[in-house]
């Protein structure tokens, strides 16, 4: 296994080029001049029409100015080959917005987002696999035809829609105050009140965001176990296992489950990149600061820097899932022997 995690290792160097290298030119040839925002921004509005000739003159000179400071007068391939130099260095540069460094503003706000994410893959596996094997072992039952209902109806609900609604509904917008519309802590929170305390403010207002950014995930995955699960209750071994008189109990979790995982492990590569996707939706409805919303605001503030740290962050966390997801994958199921041929 050890040279097989080192070829995928060496092998997610170019993948990484490659993606980066996408990233970086979709983000020069989208729509929208930084420098342009910027001084107008900081002239308000004078880089509009309806300016003096002298004032629009002093504008573009200090665009240019601009442009020149921060690489963006060179050619787009310079450009990507001067980011790929600095960013073997972590060197992100400062954001286009308010000149801070990006990698200051990265570690600030990446805990949040990861903790988001953290407990929303938890819930995901915790929900899903009690679920998908009660399906499984309960075929066909009215409990298992309203669980397919109702995955199917949650898995095709549009996060936006869905976290827009709970606003309105559960949040104090219309109706009922149940949790709070956004944050992370009460007013009056305080560093000082005792730990418990603490824990349930913060579980109040996580609480929300982490379902709403899980509910598709587990819906999703629960369908994958029960599928995945009915398969393995039609092999001869489990059959032969239930004519030595094992339990019931024994043969699902020691004989079935075991081997119903292997599509799961295999799809964790795709649950972590699409959480962290899901994350800025959630962050930027429930104004949690967090790196998706810190993406959020620099696409539309043309923050080039920021946004192609967070791209780089994203980019090797889904490499690092689906290398993962390969590993686990022996763990799971000793058969498999990688990096070695079949005899």
């Amino acid at each position: 296994m050890a040279s097989y995690a080192l070829q995928r290792f060496l092998l997610m160097i170019p993948t990484f080029i490659g993606i980066t290298l996408i990233g970086f030119f979709v983000m020069r040839l989208a729509p929208g001049d930084p420098a342009e925002l910027r001084a107008a921004g900081g002239l308000g509005g004078a880089a509009g029409a309806g300016v003096s000739l002298e004032k629009r003159v002093a504008v573009d000179e200090a665009m240019a100015q601009w442009r020149a400071q921060y690489g963006l007068d060179r050619p787009i391939y310079v450009q990507y080959g001067i980011w790929l130099k600095n960013l073997f260095t972590l060197n992100f540069g400062d954001s286009f917005k308010d000149n801070q460094p990006v990698w200051s503003k990265i570690l600030e706000r990446l805990p949040i987002t990861i903790k988001l994410n953290l407990f929303s893959i938890l819930l995901v596996y915790l929900v899903a696999i009690p679920l998908g094997i009660y399906s499984a072992t309960h075929p066909n039952t009215p409990a298992d035809q309203v669980t397919t209902v109702g995955a199917f109806v949650l898995f095709a609900v549009p996060l936006v829609w869905a976290a827009t609604m709970a606003i309105v509904f559960i949040c104090g917008g219309d109706f009922f105050y149940l949790f709070p519309p956004g944050g992370l802590n009460s007013l009056d929170f305080s560093p000082d009140w005792p730990l418990w305390d603490r824990i349930k403010d913060r579980a109040w207002y996580l609480f929300l965001p982490v379902v709403l950014l899980s509910y598709d995930g587990f819906a999703g995955l629960s369908r994958y176990m029960r599928a995945s699960m009915l398969e393995v209750l039609g092999q001869d071994f489990v059959q032969v296992a239930r004519a030595k008189g094992l339990a019931e109990r024994i043969v699902i979790l020691k004989h079935v489950l075991r081997n119903s995982l292997i599509p799961l492990v295999t799809i964790l590569a795709s649950i972590l990149p699409g959480i962290i996707g899901g994350s800025v939706i959630i962050e930027t409805i429930f104004s949690i600061p967090g790196l998706g919303q810190l993406g959020y605001e620099s696409v539309l503030a043309r923050d080039y820097p920021t946004v192609m740290a967070l791209f780089t962050v994203s980019a090797v966390l889904t490499l690092l899932g689906i290398l993962i997801s390969d590993l686990l994958l022996s763990v799971v199921d000793p058969r498999i022997a990688f990096g070695r041929r079949g005899q």
